[in-house]
């Protein structure tokens, strides 16, 4: 995937990214409130000889013999009998080797002072060890380079700059905590919207099914819930005709016009892969929309099964094509012209026979076909693909089929399984069409176009 291929998927599962980062800011916290509060006071040292002259180069050689001390001091101030000193100087209750590790004493480089800093559960406590463990040091010293008495060693260490009181826990650091676990659920999120996306098999973005079918995608078609809801006609020239979904079935309809100028589609079968995609709704407003443009269409429900173009345009039931195909009707008896142009005419199925496929399949649909596509543009609304053979047949009697997707339910497999289909009835798919295309919301960052309140292009290319 490209880069840009990892916006589309951030910006779709942006919801998901920020709980996640959310709670890992939350589980920081919970984290840091339930540690105890620790403090730490820092005390300063200074290593010097006690017996030197006044004169330059007994200072010199005092420096010299301090320096050479100071290593060997820091080491002192992790022994046990200094924390032993700070216990009994504190009256504290715990042992020499616990206390131990809460003192750290340090020599900054090239320099001759030793800094003690001594962790406590309170400002208090910390400030009066961190000074209690200098005098222990000092003790220590004398006993060691001296004969016990406090000043007697030649080195020794003085104390100088006095613990302050620490106004603030040193651990936890809150700050830190909280921008780690934002950090690691940032890193979650990030991952999580990676393996969905991964994962998901379902058909959202044109490019994931150009390149996984070969099959182009020749319209994008945004959600619209008034379709939904009751199937309908489209308004073309009325109050629909700014809409962003007349003015993407504008683009599929000059899509189809200029897909094959040589030699262009006369008869074009209209499926699905499953029901509910929208292919009765879409072959109804496609074959208003090619007659708004001017050409002679008839649309055909070839749906034997689950018709539905009648209940879509408003007809009654009665004589369709099942009629025209046993020889009872005549073409003028059963199309119904519909529209102010004049130009569609819509052949609903008349009465459901008992064998669909092979009335379908018949030299009689093969021949009626040919005769109405020599007149006009035929749309054909059949069955799904996948559940039955009907499309597939029509498909192979007809110039080929547009295969109707819903954007974030159809998947990839049973797209498959409706191309494989085709293939085998030696049928040839058009192209794909992707209904319902989210306008808005975490999903809409799959596709190039966002769908708003008037269709106009967003920060990426569209379909």
């Amino acid at each position: 995937m490209e880069l840009r291929d990892y916006l589309r998927i951030l910006r779709a599962h942006w919801v998901g990214i920020v709980l996640l980062t959310l709670l890992g800011i939350a589980v920081a916290w919970g984290y840091t409130a339930l540690q105890p509060r620790v403090y730490t006071a820092t005390a300063s040292g200074y290593v010097a000889a006690t017996s030197t002259g006044s004169d330059s180069g007994s200072s010199l050689v005092g420096d010299q013999l301090a320096r050479s001390k100071v290593t060997s001091y820091i080491d002192i101030g992790s022994w046990r009998s200094v924390a032993e000193y700070a216990i009994a100087d504190l009256g504290l209750d715990t042992t020499p080797e616990q206390l131990v590790t809460q003192v750290d004493v340090t020599n900054p480089t090239d320099t001759v002072v030793i800094h003690v800093s001594a962790s406590a559960d309170s400002p208090e406590a910390a400030r009066d060890l961190a000074e209690a463990w200098i005098e222990g040091m000092v003790v220590e010293i004398d006993n060691i380079e001296g004969d016990g008495t406090p000043g007697s060693a030649a080195v020794t260490l003085i104390p100088g700059d006095s613990a302050r009181l620490p106004s603030a826990p040193s651990s936890p650091n809150v700050r830190l905590n909280l921008a780690l676990g934002a950090l690691v659920g940032l890193a979650l999120g990030i991952g999580y919207a990676v393996i969905r996306r991964v994962l998901d098999r379902r058909v959202r973005d044109p490019r994931d099914i150009e390149r996984e079918t070969g099959i182009a995608v020749v319209g994008t078609l945004p959600l619209e819930k008034s379709l939904v809801d009751s199937r309908r006609v489209l308004s073309f020239s009325g109050r629909d005709g700014a809409s962003p979904i007349t003015e993407a079935m504008r683009e599929l309809r000059t899509n189809l016009q200029f897909m094959d100028v040589d030699d262009p589609p006369r008869v074009i079968v209209v499926s699905s892969p499953l029901p509910g995609d929208g292919k009765s709704t879409l072959s109804a407003n496609l074959a208003v929309s090619l007659a708004e443009a001017g050409q002679h269409v008839i649309l055909i429900d070839a749906d034997l099964r689950r018709p539905m173009v009648a209940e879509v345009f408003g007809l009654p039931d009665g004589a369709g094509v099942t009629d025209l195909l046993a020889g009872r009707a005549e073409i003028a008896d059963v199309a119904h012209t519909v529209g102010e142009s004049g130009n569609l005419a819509v052949i609903t199925a008349g009465r459901i026979p008992p064998n669909p496929s092979e009335l379908l399949g018949s030299n009689r649909m093969r021949d009626l076909l040919r005769s109405l596509s020599e007149h006009a543009l035929v749309i054909v609304d059949s069955p799904p693909l996948v559940p039955v053979t009907d499309g597939a047949v029509l498909s192979h009697l007809a110039d080929g089929a547009l295969i109707v997707v819903s954007a974030g339910k159809t998947t990839f497999d049973v797209l498959e399984k409706a191309n494989q289909n085709l293939e085998r009835a030696n049928a040839r798919a058009l192209g794909i069409v992707m209904n319902r295309v989210p306008r808005r919301g975490p999903q809409a960052g799959y596709y190039g176009y966002q769908y708003k309140g008037e269709y106009s292009a967003g920060p990426s290319k569209d379909e």
